[in-house]
C-alpha cells in the first residue's frame, strides 16, 4: 500500500459528502473534491481535508453533461498523484408522480445517478489498474436501491441499478484487487432533505426504530471503513445505514392511519 492514500469524493460541497471527505482526510488520505452548484461549500470542504494536514483539490463536474464530466475524476486524481479511492457520492432526485414525469426529469436523474457513477467507476477503475496495487469504489445508494417511494420513480430505478452495478463491478474489478461496495442511507440530516447541521436527537420518526435520522458522519464512518484496509475481504455487499428503517415494511404497512403516503 503506498505511503500516502488519495480519495476522490464526488459531491463533497456539502452533507454525507463533506463528512466523507473529512473522514478519509482523518486516515490521512488526500482527498480530491467535486461540486456542481456549490463551490463556496466545496472549498469549505477542502479547508477542513487541509486542516487534517492533507491536500485537497477542487473541482466542478456536473454528471448531466456525460461522457465527458467523468473525466473530472482522471484530473482530479493526476493533480493528487494517484488514485487509490472513488467515493461515487453526487445525486440528485424528484418528487413528482410517476403519470407526471417528463422525460428531461428522467434523463437528468438517470444520469446523475446511474449514468454518472458508471462512468466515474471506469475512469477510476482503468487507473486502479494501471497503479497495480488494487482500490476501493464506494458507490452511494440509498435504502431506495432495496425498496420504492412513491414519487420517485427515476431515483428508485437509479439507486437499484446502481446496486446491482455494484455487484457486477466487484465481481469484474476483484481479480485487479479492487473491491466495490454500496453504502445505502436512509433519511440523513443533509441539505438533500432541508437538515444540514441539525441535532438529529431532537428529531422524532416513529417509524424508524432507531426514532431519528442519521447524521452525514455516520454514513461516512461507513464509507470510511470500506475505503480502509480493514475491509478488504469485502466486495459486493450493499450496506445499509439508516437506522433500522428498510425493518419497517410490514410494521410500517400496519400502522398506517390514512392516505398520505400516496403523495409524494
Amino acid at each position: 500500500m503506498p505511503e500516502t492514500r488519495a480519495a476522490v469524493v464526488t459531491g463533497a460541497d456539502s452533507g454525507i459528502g463533506r463528512a466523507t471527505a473529512v473522514r478519509l482526510a482523518e486516515l490521512g488520505m488526500d482527498v480530491g473534491i467535486t461540486w456542481h452548484s456549490d463551490h463556496r461549500g466545496a472549498e469549505g470542504t477542502a479547508e477542513e481535508v487541509r486542516a487534517q494536514g492533507r491536500r485537497a483539490a477542487v473541482a466542478r463536474m456536473d454528471l448531466t453533461d456525460l461522457p465527458g464530466a467523468a473525466g473530472v475524476v482522471g484530473d482530479l486524481a493526476d493533480r493528487l498523484g494517484r488514485l487509490d479511492v472513488l467515493v461515487n457520492n453526487a445525486g440528485t432526485g424528484t418528487a413528482t408522480p410517476y403519470l407526471d414525469m417528463a422525460y428531461d426529469q428522467l434523463r437528468d436523474v438517470l444520469d446523475v445517478d446511474l449514468a454518472g457513477p458508471f462512468l466515474c467507476g471506469q475512469e477510476a477503475a482503468r487507473r486502479m489498474v494501471r497503479q497495480g496495487d488494487g482500490g476501493r469504489i464506494v458507490n452511494v445508494t440509498s435504502v431506495h436501491e432495496h425498496q420504492p417511494r412513491v414519487g420517485a420513480a427515476p431515483y428508485c430505478a437509479a439507486k437499484g441499478g446502481l446496486g446491482l452495478l455494484t455487484k457486477v463491478m466487484a465481481l469484474e474489478l476483484a481479480e485487479h484487487g479492487i473491491t466495490v461496495n454500496a453504502v445505502a442511507p436512509g433519511e440523513i440530516a443533509t441539505p438533500m432533505t432541508g437538515q444540514e447541521d441539525d441535532d438529529v436527537r431532537a428529531k422524532d420518526r416513529p417509524g424508524v426504530p432507531l426514532n431519528r435520522p442519521g447524521d452525514a458522519r455516520e454514513v461516512a464512518a461507513v464509507i470510511a471503513f470500506l475505503a480502509g484496509p480493514e475491509s478488504s475481504y469485502v466486495t459486493g455487499a450493499s450496506w445499509a445505514v439508516d437506522g433500522g428503517m428498510l425493518q419497517m415494511g410490514p410494521m410500517a404497512g400496519s400502522h398506517l392511519t390514512g392516505d398520505e403516503w400516496r403523495i409524494p
